[in-house]
């Protein structure tokens, strides 16, 4: 096909949408305009986004260079919602279009090809960019295409859709920006002179916005390009097509009411045609004769007509935001669209001067809770965008980048579902075209944080002239830390020696680079687990025990085990590598205990007869009703025990399938165990786990238990279903507080309301071998049971009807009782030990261990930082611990009598 200036038309990408209905940040949109009473399309209100503007603040955090002419920039945003403030991290992508060395340019799919889908970071490393954002919105239910207008590389991929208030991005080849609404005017020409409408090249169906709002194929001609890779042009039942293959410009097939049934070929294009222009071609084409084609593509502010040949690149968006440096209304209805409240957001936009486009995305993710479109215009303007618009965002939302001297780009922030890329249809990248330069410097990389004993692994990656990779391999470096303190340097070998932060510096040819490490102390921890922390207390017992530490910012580290300081109470043994060895165990000692120590903060390993794992259920011989619930009208499904597929073809399981396409809300499909009533855990357990076929669906797993005390408790088994087939899912009970025996109520699968385009409305999953690990069997035997009270000003306590005497008397202070905790624990078993030096006190009964640190209202329970509203604290050379607070963390029950101001404590 030839355009305007007989150049051959080729690659192509499009996105479909029957109805357009359902808008989405991760794909669809509901692009349906929204009138006022006067018949105006509604928009946002500018006096709104200046309000917001005047409470908001915008910080540089960094910058770094991606290539000659871009760079990564790293901002916190600060605004108010609801009263309080709220920070928000973003990125932005500065691109200089002035620079000879560097283009942007849009990635499609697979192959660059239309009907397909990848990553931003597949799409990077495809086509070697050197950064890349997801690009335009699209169906994902459709034909994989984008909703708006596309060139690459010079080529129209894709033309806009017939859609109110959708914007695009262009870049001339002379690196000129703009950013408007744009339409399609186009026509065929037969050898006779005689010529048609062409209505657009490579789309979807859909319903359009524009005069009648007819449909998008109807009456109508359109142009299908080897980028289409669909044998269907496009998958549309309600328009009966005639197809025209022309070949280098030739025409060698006609086929009239019937699809061709074929993929493009590489040297040719599909006319499809429907209607009146079935008609035209039936009169005016036939095998052997010539066609052409002529098109352009219009701005509608301007009305400036643009030739496709004169662009590097187009890419479709959605909104405009930012207009004249200052935010401007919405150009389609935000409230209705899907696309409101505070996502993670891609946009992008240009400077006044027209030198830089500013690619642009906000952050949700454990460190940022991503930003209003309102929220996201105030922030643009501060940065310099003079023209911008919204591109998709959601859990879509992602940004690879290259970091300097590495070969490839890779992600600069964890998208909403971590590390997990959304494959989309379209991106828009960063691509450098410099020729190879000389050796400029060199960067350093590796973990900027280690654990004490860690050893850390670095690399120095050498950058030329323009800021890209040499692909030299390593360069031999000489390494020195500007506190050997903090860190160890031993013939190459980084390893973390104690808490604080040291710069780590590398030098070769005269060359130097830095990187600062910080050796994280214990404060900075929020858990730090054990392996399973659960063993055999039998001599020549070997326990695997790989520790992994989380610090408070949600970091997980790896640290070897024996880096640990440990304690063993109850055997002998010794921690070698990530293995926990018993030596032999001591006389009579029923309950073991490994206790490990990083910077003083604690985990376990408690080690007992019965710590192996339990298979609970596992739907081989069900005899009791399984029945599937739901909270939501119009969510339909089933649950039943079937046989499995896969791996699991020769078992039972339980199987829970769900269609929420009907409902609204929050969603919920719930399979029941035993009806309504669940099924007994009876002792108390400190993990499970079971094996869950996975649909992909990205919604949320969850198990429902009831406890002893009546509390609903409920287990996350994924907070994200991203995976299919079989996979076993392991659970940490410990920090639920559950109170046995309970009964496992329920599993069931969540649909929540916050971005709920992005996740499956349908689906099927499965579970098997639900298993409990049960260590209090044996680690709670031996324990003293009964009932104990003490009375205020008295020091005595009666345990089991006989009054003892006692060193301190009971306090209450701020409303909590206080005692030495050496008193309940020689009523109900278990012991107490005191670190004068750090001022802590740990105590252990049955399955459970306790750090409590005088002063502090955070306690460590078996590895994991919990937090109180009371702290220890010492009167009279004797330390004093909240009594409620350590008795229910050790499984006893408190009661306290106002009138006789007596404490009651019962096991």
């Amino acid at each position: 096909m030839l355009g305007k200036h007989g150049k051959q038309l080729e690659g192509v990408k499009y996105n479909k949408a029957k109805k357009w209905a359902i808008v989405t940040l991760a794909g669809v949109i509901w692009i349906a305009p929204v009138m006022s009473a006067g018949g105006q399309m509604w928009s946002g209100t500018s006096w709104q986004s200046v309000a917001a503007a005047a409470s908001t603040n915008t910080s540089k955090l960094g910058e770094e260079i991606l290539t000659s002419g871009a760079k990564l920039m790293k901002y916190r945003y600060t605004t108010t919602r609801s009263g309080s403030k709220v920070s928000v991290l973003a990125d932005v992508i500065q691109v200089d279009l002035q620079n000879p060395y560097l283009k942007l340019d849009v990635m499609t799919g697979k192959g660059n090809k239309l009907n397909s889908k990848q990553s931003t970071g597949g799409m990077a490393k495809e086509n070697g960019a050197v950064a890349a954002v997801n690009g335009d919105y699209f169906n994902v239910s459709g034909e994989m295409s984008p909703i708006g207008g596309q060139v690459s590389d010079g080529v129209l991929v894709s033309t806009p859709s017939e859609l109110k208030g959708m914007y695009a991005l262009t870049v001339t080849k002379d690196g000129k920006p703009m950013i408007d609404e744009y339409s399609f005017d186009g026509t065929v020409k037969a050898q006779d002179g005689s010529t048609f409408a062409l209505r657009g090249i490579n789309k979807e169906d859909y319903t359009v916005e524009t005069g009648a709002g007819t449909y998008s194929h109807v009456n109508s001609m359109y142009i299908y390009t080897p980028a289409w890779t669909s044998t269907k042009r496009p998958n549309d039942p309600s328009t009966t097509p005639t197809e025209v293959l022309v070949q280098n410009g030739v025409i060698t097939q006609i086929s009239d009411k019937k699809a061709l049934n074929m993929t493009v070929p590489p040297d040719g294009y599909i006319l499809r045609a429907h209607g009146t222009a079935a008609t035209w071609v039936m009169s005016h084409l036939s095998v052997g004769q010539t066609v052409g084609a002529d098109y352009k593509l219009v701005a509608k502010t301007t009305g400036q007509s643009v030739d496709p040949n004169n662009l590097d690149m187009m890419i479709g968006g959605h909104t405009i935001l930012v207009n004249g440096g200052q935010a401007a209304s919405f150009s389609r209805n935000i409230a209705s669209s899907g696309i409101g409240g505070v996502r993670a957001r891609t946009a992008v936009g240009y400077s006044q001067d027209g030198r830089y486009v500013y690619i642009i995305a906000a952050e949700k993710n454990g460190n940022s809770s991503g930003m209003s479109l309102t929220e996201l215009q105030s922030f643009m303007t501060s940065i310099g965008v003079w023209k911008g618009m919204n591109l998709d965002g959601g859990g879509s939302t992602t940004m690879v980048t290259r970091p300097l001297g590495e070969q490839s780009a890779s992600l600069t922030f964890n998208t909403e579902y971590g590390t997990e890329q959304r494959q989309v249809v379209n991106t828009l990248g960063v691509f450098s075209t410099a020729p190879e330069g000389k050796l400029k410097g060199f960067a350093v990389s590796g973990s900027q944080t280690l654990l004490a004993g860690q050893e850390g692994k670095y690399s120095a990656k050498g950058y030329d002239t323009y800021y890209n990779p040499i692909a030299t391999g390593n360069i031999p470096l000489t390494w020195k830390s500007s506190n050997n303190g903090i860190v160890s340097v031993s013939n190459g070998t980084i390893k973390g020696v104690k808490p604080g932060t040291a710069t780590l510096t590398a030098t070769s040819s005269g060359a130097s680079s830095s990187i600062k490490v910080t050796v994280l102390g214990g404060n900075e921890l929020a858990s730090l687990t054990a392996g399973s922390g659960l063993g055999s207390l039998q001599a020549g017992t070997t326990v695997s025990i790989p520790v992994t530490a989380t610090t408070k910012s949600g970091q997980s580290v790896t640290v070897p085990a024996d880096s640990l300081t440990w304690e063993f109470i109850g055997f002998k043994g010794k921690v070698a590598g990530d293995q926990l060895t018993v030596s032999s165990v001591n006389d009579g000692a029923q309950v073991g205990y490994a206790i490990g120590r990083y910077d003083g903060y604690s985990t376990v390993i408690v080690l007992s007869a019965a710590a192996s794992e339990t298979i609970w259920e596992n739907f081989e011989n069900v005899n009791y009703p399984i029945n599937f619930t739901t909270n939501a009208a119009g969510v339909t499904g089933s649950a039943a025990v079937v046989s499995g597929t896969g791996e699991k073809a020769s078992s039972k399981v339980l199987q829970l399938s769900y269609d929420m396409t009907g409902g609204t809300g929050k969603m919920y499909a719930y399979a029941q165990l035993n009806g309504s009533t669940g099924r007994d855990v009876s002792a108390a357990a400190t993990s499970m786990s079971m094996d869950v076929m996975g649909d992909k669906s990205l919604n949320w797993l969850r198990a429902e238990f009831t406890d002893a005390k009546g509390k609903t408790v409920y287990a996350d088994l994924a907070k994200a279903i991203d995976w299919n087939g079989w996979k076993k899912v392991n659970v940490d009970l410990n920090g639920l507080n559950i109170a046995y025996p309970a009964i496992l109520k329920r599993v069931y699968v969540v649909n929540v309301e916050e971005g709920q385009d992005e996740r499956a409305m349908t689906g099927t999953v499965a579970f098997d071998n639900i298993a409990f690990t049960m260590p209090s069997k044996s680690s709670e035997v031996g324990l003293p049971a009964g009932t104990a009270s003490l009375v205020l000003g008295q020091k005595s306590m009666t345990v089991n009807g006989t009054t003892k005497t006692i060193d301190a008397t009971p306090v209450l202070k701020n409303g909590t009782t206080y005692v030495p905790i050496k008193h309940v624990l020689d009523a109900f078993g278990g012991q107490a030990k005191w670190d004068s030096k750090n001022q802590r006190i740990t105590v252990i009964r049955g399955s459970k261990l306790i750090d409590l640190v005088v002063g502090q209202k955070e306690f460590v329970l078996n590895g994991k930082r919990q937090s109180a509203t009371v702290a220890p604290y010492v009167s009279g050379g004797r330390t004093l611990v909240p009594l409620r607070l350590v008795s229910e963390q050790l499984g006893l029950t408190v009661k306290w009598e106002q009138n006789t101001k007596t404490v009651t404590i019962s096991s």
